[in-house]
């Protein structure tokens, strides 16, 4: 059997301009903080003498190439990012960016999300990808209106209760 796996598909390559300034913080403090602080532990650790039983150097070792590998992703991703700025014409309708609530039709549950790029989710804030099954069945669609998603549950219908977007004081 071959190590050979297909190439993941790509997410889409769009991002809020505060998710934009957050990836190139978190850049910046791995280059000027992050990795400094690592090199200089790792060097403390390189000069305890015999490397093949120094748990810290292999462990500062390995912390060194998670920072090299995340600012090695981040410097690709962030030049291909397309930053989407104000809301569209059409306020009722749900696009990138907007925070919907949506009404569960069987259990009567309500629940909150806001529709953002693939590099900035957070299940705990209710940022959910472009490129998720609930944001894909929801696109397009307007106030009142009812879909079905297709969840790892199975499929859930839902109902569009608000639609707001950021510079709506939301």
């Amino acid at each position: 059997m071959s190590r050979w796996r297909p190439p993941s598909p790509g997410s889409t390559a769009i991002i809020t301009r505060e998710g934009f300034e957050r990836l190139k913080a978190e850049l910046d403090h791995l280059w000027h903080v992050r990795r400094p602080e690592v090199v200089k532990a790792l060097a403390a650790a390189a000069a305890e003498g015999d490397r093949s039983e120094n748990a810290e150097y292999t462990y500062r070792k390995k912390q060194l190439g998670e920072i090299d590998r995340r600012a090695r992703y981040l410097s690709k991703r962030i030049p291909a990012l397309k930053v989407a700025e104000g809301a569209p014409a059409d306020r009722r309708a749900v696009f990138f960016g907007a925070h919907i609530e949506l009404e569960n039709t069987d259990t009567g549950e309500l629940v909150r999300y806001r529709i953002v790029g693939p590099d900035e989710t957070d299940a705990r804030r209710g940022f959910i990808s472009i490129d998720s099954p609930l944001a894909r069945a929801v696109l397009k669609r307007r106030v009142e209106d009812e879909f079905v998603a297709e969840l790892p549950g199975g499929p859930t219908e839902f109902a569009i209760v608000t639609v707001s977007y950021a510079d709506d004081g939301v």
